[in-house]
């Protein structure tokens, strides 16, 4: 179990990232390219992105194992604001951390893997490798999903905004998925290795993740910015349920279709928890002027509320759209 510790100041110092990060998506996405879980979610962005893979990916698996810890310079905070800057600040990463982060993958009592040692040894000048294998690896598995990844982590940047605006940060980490637990002052997390994390006055950024399953993930190296990356609520745009059971949401999905067309069914749905046009549009995989006109047309009849702030508007379903929605009665 990991516990997270927090105090007065760290409190007031949680934060919700603005952005998926380029590189935690990247580095997270090539464990879910090795595992055979989660087939209906990942199975065919498996497939698609093995098609689409042709270069060599080898120092990347050595590099990150299967399961367990990988070097935290693999994941510079600059990641949150895209690939290219990411992969610049990992190309000046110092040969001292290099060989200590690198060392930490060895199994207990035994040696480095030789391809893992061969870069160690070669500190500083096997970054250009590194960096072009990683780029190639992000254009065939992430960038071509970034667009349905920015509207996942937007959708649950909401949800746990709505959380914060109710009541505050102890509500916001009260909210979070059910693989973690917030027990006043300690964050609880599901994890594989029993650790603890003092904050130390320098609050927590919450980075939720498309390509994170199961477990949060968390920097290894306590001197570091603490940032805790957790799974937020994902779903393919691509992935095939054809074969699959009927399910509740899917009938309700098609009624609902029918009453108000298809579209907007969709935009409804996307709203979410409240969703600014341009938020909207790209969730919904529509135009934003077919984002506001749809929203316009559903806020005439009752089943969306908009409201301006600054030079944005934000649409919240209403009780109306959310009983139709959900398929049952509106309360009265």
């Amino acid at each position: 179990m990991l516990r997270i510790h927090f105090t007065g100041v760290d409190l007031a110092r949680v934060r919700m990232a603005g952005r998926p990060d380029a590189l935690w998506e990247t580095i997270l996405s090539f464990h879910r390219l090795r595992d055979r879980r989660d087939v209906r979610l990942f199975g065919e962005w498996r497939t698609e992105t093995r098609t689409r893979l042709n270069g060599e990916t080898r120092l990347l698996g050595a590099l990150i194992p299967a399961r367990g810890y990988f070097p935290d310079f693999l994941t510079p905070g600059e990641g949150q604001y895209g690939i290219d800057l990411g992969l610049d600040a990992l190309s000046g990463t110092r040969a001292h951390r290099i060989r200590r982060e690198t060392g930490l993958l060895a199994a207990a009592g035994q040696p480095l893997p030789g391809r893992v040692r061969e870069f160690a040894e070669g500190g500083e000048g096997q970054l250009p490798r590194l960096v072009s294998e990683l780029r190639r690896y992000h254009r065939a598995a992430v960038e071509p999903y970034w667009t349905h990844i920015q509207a996942q982590i937007e959708a649950e940047r909401a949800a746990r905004g709505r959380a914060l605006l109710d009541g505050g940060a102890d509500e916001l980490l009260a909210s979070l998925p059910s693989m973690m637990r917030w027990r006043a002052p300690v964050l609880e997390c599901d994890y594989p290795v029993d650790r603890d994390v003092r904050l130390r006055g320098r609050g927590l950024l919450l980075q939720p993740s498309f390509f994170c399953r199961r477990t949060a993930v968390t920097l290894q190296d306590p001197d570091l910015p603490p940032v805790l990356v957790y799974p937020a609520a994902a779903q393919l745009a691509s992935t095939r349920t054809g074969t699959d059971q009927a399910r509740p949401e899917d009938y309700r999905q098609r009624t609902l279709g029918k009453l108000v067309g298809h579209t907007r069914s969709v935009v409804l749905r996307a709203i979410g928890d409240g969703a600014t046009t341009s938020e909207l549009a790209r969730r919904a995989g529509v135009s934003l002027a077919s984002a506001s006109q749809h929203a316009c047309v559903m806020r005439e009849a009752g089943l969306v509320t908009t409201l301006r702030h600054g030079n944005a508007v934000l649409h919240t379903v209403t009780p109306l759209g959310a009983a139709l929605l959900r398929g049952g009665a509106v309360a009265s």
